[in-house]
C-alpha cells in the first residue's frame, strides 16, 4: 500500500460515457490537460488503492473523456464513478524559488504582522478573481472565529510563505 501521505488528488472520475467504457475527467491541475501526463493513476475502490493505466484520451465538448486499461465496458467503467484521481507527490514537477503547490500550504499556520495565530489552513478555494486560504481557527480563538477566509493576493494580504517552516504570514485582522 502507498503511503497516503505522499498522494495528491489532481482529478476525479466523472460519468459513463458511451458504450465502450469511455468516462468522464475532472482536472484539477492548472492546465487540465496536464493531468494525463502524471500516470499511473491510483484510485480508491472499495477501501483498496488500485492503479489504473489510461489507454486513451481525447478532448471531448472543451473537458476530457478517456479509457482504461480493463474497464471496457459501460458496467466496469461505472465502478470508477466518483472515484478521485491521485497521483504520487513525487511525480510532481519541481517549482522554481518562491513557488509553491496548494499542497504545501495545507496545514501552514497563519500568523498575522502583529503575531496573532489565526489559526492553520484548511484548504484553498478556487475563485474566479483570486485563491483563497480557508483558515480553522484555533479552539480558543479570543475573536471567537470558527473560519477566516484570507484572499491569497500576494504584497497586499500574504506577505511571506515560508513552506518549510510551514508559516505564512499575513496582514489580516483577527476580528474579521
Amino acid at each position: 500500500m502507498r503511503d497516503e501521505s505522499s498522494m495528491i488528488v489532481v482529478g476525479s472520475i466523472g460519468a459513463v460515457h458511451g458504450i465502450k467504457g469511455w468516462v468522464r475527467i475532472n482536472s484539477f491541475t492548472d492546465s487540465p490537460e496536464a493531468i494525463f501526463s502524471y500516470e499511473p493513476w491510483v484510485i480508491e475502490l472499495g477501501g483498496r488503492q488500485l492503479s489504473i493505466q489510461v489507454k486513451q484520451w481525447k478532448v471531448h465538448h472543451k473537458s476530457f473523456i478517456a479509457l482504461f486499461g480493463g474497464y471496457d465496458s459501460p458496467e466496469t467503467a461505472q465502478s470508477l464513478v466518483n472515484a478521485e484521481i491521485r497521483i504520487d507527490s513525487e511525480r510532481l514537477a519541481e517549482l522554481p524559488e518562491g513557488d509553491y503547490y496548494w499542497q504545501d500550504l495545507i496545514g501552514c499556520q497563519v500568523i498575522n504582522l502583529q503575531g496573532y495565530h489565526l489559526g492553520q489552513v484548511a484548504q484553498i478555494m478556487e475563485t474566479g478573481a483570486n485563491d483563497v486560504l480557508c483558515v480553522t481557527a484555533n479552539r480558543n480563538d479570543a475573536f471567537h472565529k470558527q473560519e477566516r477566509l484570507i484572499p491569497m493576493i500576494e504584497a497586499q494580504f500574504i506577505k511571506q510563505i515560508d513552506v518549510v517552516g510551514k508559516t505564512i504570514t499575513v496582514d489580516w485582522q483577527p476580528d474579521f
